[in-house]
């Protein structure tokens, strides 16, 4: 059986306080992906945070429990990893 992925964005900053701010600033995708190109500290920020597709289990604990949780195409509470804070936005879940 192959695990369910996800297609994520992330905004990776390093206090709590910043991804509070930066949340309530982003209502839609768009605002999202350009928060990301400008304050996000991932090298994937140039794609405006977009991870792309990975599977359960491949990101670290917390980030990863927290895609399976989220309700889709919304800005998660920071969450924080051993790499900072971050926001994510689940595009799309396959549990397939």
């Amino acid at each position: 059986m192959v695990a369910p992925s996800a297609w994520a964005s992330h905004i990776l900053v390093n206090s709590k306080s910043e991804a509070i701010q930066i949340k309530d600033k982003v209502t839609k995708l768009k605002d999202f992906q350009k928060m990301a190109r400008k304050k996000s500290t991932c090298p994937s920020s140039q794609k405006g945070g977009d991870l792309g597709w990975f599977r359960k289990g491949m990101m670290v604990r917390e980030f990863d429990e927290a895609v399976w949780q989220l309700p889709l195409a919304s800005t998660s509470n920071p969450i924080k990893t051993q790499f900072g804070y971050h926001l994510i936005w689940v595009h799309e879940r396959d549990t397939e």
